[in-house]
């Protein structure tokens, strides 16, 4: 699992490569503390190098949606791939997030 955060404009950029698994997401809660830390921004989650995601990578995500939600923040989610989007749509989490 790769993950790539970049700040521009006051939007946070995150892109996700790789398949965020329970063993990945664990590195991963480290990866995307920037993340937490700039939850008062715009928060752009660019999926399209996604490949899995578990019900870890998952809980992750909602974290995230959480501490923005909770500082005014937004996240977004884009790119994902049919398989992704049918877990999410599973889980109801595609309600969840905003989706692009």
């Amino acid at each position: 699992m790769e993950i790539t955060i970049k700040n521009e404009n006051e939007v946070m950029y995150c892109q996700m490569n790789g398949r965020l698994d329970t063993l990945a997401s664990q590195q991963a809660a480290k990866d995307i503390q920037p993340l937490l830390d700039h939850a008062e921004q715009e928060i752009i989650i660019d999926c399209s190098g996604l490949e899995y995601i578990s019900s870890s990578g998952l809980r992750l995500l909602l974290t995230l949606r959480k501490e923005t939600a909770r500082k005014g923040g937004k996240v977004i989610i884009r790119n994902i791939r049919e398989e992704i989007r049918q877990i999410f749509l599973m889980t109801g989490f595609y309600n969840l997030f905003e989706i692009q």
